[in-house]
């Protein structure tokens, strides 16, 4: 009962957050948001998950206190609390790396990958997806007010660390985490000359990365030694895993690749084509390690011998998978049919 009544209340106030017109109203929701979030991430007692809470309350906390400066002041400055009248500088500035803070942008993006390594899989998959609609909607109103230069700063950051960040990494929540960074690098960046181009991208994230996390709780993959043996478990599900990666990381024709190319289309036409081509190069970085998870899940058979541990898994049943993977297998394809 307790835990239905704390997801209500994290649908509730991201649902408030995204259709107020106060920074106010907006700063509760979001404080509501962060306080709902937390007993999932506490949830197995763990000294990590303890660890992982701590860090996202702080961080969330630190997040907070600027946006209410940020509105406080502004309202100060202008006399309202709406969210359209951010027109100074200053302001609209802070307000930006306070939101940028809550969804884990350059510089403030050293708690994702911490916190999503001490949750489960099920959390992480909250804090990757649906943490991010309540900024990104906030983001999304301010952006006529949002400094260009700044954005595509903390964007094009955004993507290079993401892309450096997540090369050596063996585990895969903190691998999806630097993905995580790298593709609010490809939503900030475009925000202040194409905003819907902004929401078309983070929301294909979303689409994709829902899969994606599903996949990995119902075969406990939590690390790329377990995506060796995946196909032990489930076939279908390793095929798919591989399109959702693959897609993720941007690759034609898949469906990941349809935001970043209407991205590029608009840097370009802005005039904005080194930019463009340094953000193109980034983006090389990740896709060089979901290929190498991918070829991980494809390509390698596991040891042998029988001095090499496998990991236990429970079988997956039939119903599970038969629900899962056409919704997986029509998110990764069902984009690229609509470029006309």
């Amino acid at each position: 009962m307790s835990t239905a009544m704390i997801f209500v209340g994290l649908i509730l106030s991201t649902v408030l957050a995204t259709a107020s017109n106060s920074w106010l109203l907006a700063w509760l929701c979001l404080e509501l948001n962060t306080l709902s979030i937390l007993p999932f991430i506490s949830k197995t007692k763990h000294p990590r998950a303890i660890e992982a809470a701590t860090k996202y309350f702080l961080t969330q906390a630190t997040a907070s206190c600027l946006l209410l400066l940020a509105g406080t002041s502004n309202a100060w400055l202008t006399g309202t609390w709406d969210m359209t009248q951010m027109s100074n500088k200053l302001t609209s500035t802070t307000m930006l790396i306070a939101l940028t803070m809550k969804m884990g942008t350059v510089p403030t993006h050293f708690w994702l990958p911490e916190v999503l390594q001490g949750s489960t899989l099920l959390t992480a998959l909250l804090i990757s997806t649906w943490q991010k609609i309540a900024p990104m909607s906030l983001l999304f109103i301010m952006s006529n007010n949002v400094q260009p230069t700044f954005a595509l700063t903390l964007g094009l950051l955004s993507t290079t660390f993401g892309g450096w960040g997540g090369m050596n990494q063996t585990q895969l929540r903190k691998m999806m985490a630097y993905s995580s960074i790298a593709n609010m690098g490809w939503t900030v960046i475009t925000l202040t000359h194409e905003p819907k181009a902004s929401m078309i991208n983070i929301f294909t994230y979303i689409i994709l990365t829902t899969p994606t996390f599903l996949l990995m709780a119902l075969t406990s993959t939590k690390t790329l030694q377990n995506m060796t043996t995946m196909w032990s478990t489930s076939p279908l599900a390793t095929t798919t895993m591989a399109l959702l990666l693959l897609s993720t990381a941007g690759l034609p024709p898949l469906t990941g690749f349809l935001p970043k190319l209407i991205i590029m289309n608009e840097l370009v036409t802005q005039n904005l084509t080194p930019l463009a081509t340094m953000t193109m190069m980034t983006s090389l970085l990740t896709l060089s390690f979901y290929l190498r998870t991918t070829y991980l899940t494809t390509l390698l058979n596991p040891p042998s011998s029988a001095t090499s541990a496998t990991k236990w898994r429970q079988k997956m049943t039939k119903n599970k998978t038969m629900i899962l993977l056409p919704t997986a297998t029509t998110s990764t394809f069902m984009m690229p049919a609509l470029i006309p």
